[in-house]
């Protein structure tokens, strides 16, 4: 027999907001002893100088920032969005 839900029940109080789940958190601390024993501050330099791998190195950059950013009251921020359209014309070389 199965037990059908019922609407408006909840459901059990689960992990508490922002805790993460121990398989997170355990992959968490095998990639920063990974890049502890691979030179720590000093490889992401390398990484990051080097053009096969800049672009590897600023999505990592794009992954740690915060997702959220707030202004304050007195100086609120503002986002300036354009949108360019470039029309690019090639000529025929070949006669």
């Amino acid at each position: 027999m199965t037990t059908q839900f019922k609407k408006g029940k909840e459901s059990g109080p689960g992990r508490p907001k922002g805790t993460p789940n121990k398989a997170t958190a355990q992959l968490k601390d095998m990639i920063l002893t990974a890049l502890s024993n691979a030179g720590g501050a000093e490889y992401l330099e390398r990484r990051a100088n080097d053009p096969r791998t800049a672009a590897a190195f600023l999505g990592l950059v794009g992954k740690v920032l915060p997702m959220t950013v707030v202004g304050d009251a007195e100086n609120p921020l503002r986002a300036i969005v354009r949108i360019e359209r470039v029309i690019v014309r090639t000529t025929d070389t070949n006669g």
